[in-house]
Formats: C-alpha cells, structure tokens, sequence
C-alpha cells in the first residue's frame, strides 16, 4: 500500500532541481542590457531607437494604434487598441533577448544590444 522512497528517487530529484538550476541560469545570463528599440509592424521593421532616450512612439497601422514609451532605459507598451491588453500588461523591459508581442495589432518591440543584430560572435 505504502511505497518506500528509494535512495535512487532521492538521486533522481536531486539530480532534476540541479538541471532545471542550472538552466534557469544559462537562459538569464546570457542577457545583457540592450542599446536600441527595435519596432516590428507585421514583420517589417517600423523603426529603430535609441534606449538611452526618452520619448513616445505611437504606431498607427491599418485601424491599430500602440503606443511605445520608452523611460529610464525601459520601454514597454502603455495603451494599444488591442482587446485583450496583453503587451501592456506585460510592463517593461530592458535587456536583449526579451519583446513584447501584440498580436492582434502585429507589433514586435525587442531590444538589440550594440552589435544590432549579433551579440556575440565566436569563431
């Protein structure tokens, strides 16, 4: 009725909450803190700029309308025409490898490090 945990399912969660560490830290480091905003409108680049800068972008595309605040490094989405509100939920964000996506309006907004498109090259 009752099982007995074994020395080997005690290795095995061991072993599991160090992979899943371990991973969690290799997705985060590899972030830096980016240099430019880059604004995608159905897979076109809409425009590039500068975080370092503080302004307002509103999109306006085929009915949709988002604005773009970037402030102290941030940026984020603070209103679209969207229903579901998701990307201004989201809040800000400041580093390379994160976006915020709206779907409904077709908007990308990600941040690039000074390289643009690469971070890091090896050879």
């Amino acid at each position: 009725m009752f099982r007995i945990i074994k020395k080997a399912d005690i290795i095995l969660f061991i072993c599991l909450i160090l992979i899943g560490g371990a991973l969690s830290y290799l997705a985060f480091s590899g972030s830096s803190t980016g240099d430019l905003v880059v604004v995608k409108v159905n897979g076109e680049i809409y425009g590039k700029y500068s975080l370092s800068k503080d302004r307002t972008i509103t999109v306006n595309r085929n009915g949709h309308m988002n604005k773009i605040t970037i402030k102290g490094g941030k940026v984020q989405v603070s209103k679209s025409s969207c229903k579901n509100q998701i990307c201004v939920k989201q809040g800000s964000i400041s580093t390379t490898h994160q976006s915020i996506v709206c779907i409904p309006n077709r908007v990308v907004v990600s941040i690039e490090g000074k390289g643009g498109e690469y971070d890091v090259i090896s050879q």
